[in-house]
């Protein structure tokens, strides 16, 4: 007697439904597409999160729809409400700084104009005479590329107000899978763990590597760029720099990128505030950006990201630019999962090889 295990149909039924399990996960999704960021990013409030969670079971008397609506009013209170306003305050600056420009009551031509005239003469002619500059034709490029950045960034903070319905929707939809991710995240996590087909100790080993370096990237990277901007921020606000919560915002958007980061519009400021003449503001600008925004960086990344993830800092940075120029903003957290989780298969692939666990 033939076991339906043995019967011959047996490989014909498993590869067709193989193939109807791909079929069916592709255009799930497909049909998820529009909301990757949303869905990414309700995981990942779920999972930072899950700790709080916790910690309201045994008070909530074990009410786990209780304990999750309470925690997602502490994301509200903590992360939703100062982004917000934090928003508002960008597109407002945005908007007034572009119709300066407009206007003409800021001018980026008389800005480049000053730094030209106050090159040393010796640097104008060494320049010249290798052709390697047109200081007419670079002063216009400049001014024009700064206008149409400027107009660039207040379009996009005003898109925020004039797109809010499909913001409040996204919104919307983030919280209402964070709630049900934060209350049933540990029966999910089961199911998705007997879902993978490897060894339990590989599921294991994959399964807290991605967790792990998704928090550390994301509280990480963004406690790391927060305190950069606002530290940045900050300074430019003492020193009489327009738009102060715009650049200190670059700033913090910038120091996604590890060693780079802040120093990209700090140090323009700080060169421009020296070959005009302003030397006190210069060096007092190079100073906080080096001891105190450069630290930042240099003390808390390695600590709260490096550390973490065991990755070193130029797989990170790679990792992030690559992540941020195929998925745009999310890219800072999906490239270095990526990059974890590629060592991490490649390491349980070589263990395997060698008959080994490490």
């Amino acid at each position: 007697m033939i076991s339906p295990v043995d019967s011959p149909t047996a490989p014909v039924e498993s590869r067709a439904l193989l193939f109807l399990l791909v079929v069916v996960t592709v255009a799930f999704g497909w049909i998820l597409a529009p909301f990757f960021g949303t869905i990414m990013w309700a995981a990942i409030i779920a999972m930072l999160f899950a700790p709080v969670y916790r910690r309201l079971l045994p008070r909530l008397r074990q009410r786990r729809t209780a304990a999750a609506l309470v925690t997602l009013l502490v994301v509200l209170l903590i992360v939703i409400l100062p982004f917000a306003l934090i928003t508002a305050a960008l597109a407002r600056e945005a908007a007034t700084l572009y119709q300066q420009i407009q206007s003409g009551e800021l001018n980026p031509a008389v800005y480049f104009s000053g730094v030209f005239d106050a090159l040393p003469d010796w640097i104008t002619a060494l320049l010249d005479r290798f052709g390697l500059i047109d200081f007419a034709t670079l002063q216009n490029r400049l001014a024009a590329g700064l206008a149409q950045g400027s107009q660039f960034i207040a379009a996009q903070a005003l898109s925020i107000g004039q797109n809010s319905f499909e913001f409040i929707a996204s919104l919307f939809i983030a919280m209402y899978l964070a709630f049900y991710l934060i209350r049933d995240g540990e029966s999910v996590a089961r199911t998705v763990r007997r879902a993978i087909p490897l060894a339990p100790e590989h599921k294991q080993e994959l399964l807290v590597k991605f967790a792990t370096v998704i928090r550390a990237t994301v509280k990480g990277n963004l406690l790391v760029a927060a305190i950069q901007g606002a530290l940045g921020g900050i300074a430019f606000w003492f020193l009489g720099v327009t738009g102060a919560l715009l650049w200190g915002v670059l700033m913090a958007f910038l120091s996604l990128l590890p060693a780079v980061g802040a120093a990209l519009v700090w140090v323009p400021v700080a060169l421009y505030f020296l070959v005009t003449g302003a030397l006190v503001k210069g060096i007092a600008l190079i100073a906080w950006g080096v001891l105190v925004i450069g630290l930042i960086d240099n003390l808390l990344r390695p600590i709260l990201v490096g550390k973490d993830t065991r990755m070193p800092d130029y797989v990170v940075m790679i990792a992030t630019l690559g992540g941020m120029a195929v998925f745009g903003i999310n890219g800072f957290v999906i490239g270095p999962t990526i990059a974890a989780m590629f060592i991490a298969v490649w390491h349980i692939h070589g263990a395997e090889r060698t008959g080994g666990t490490g």
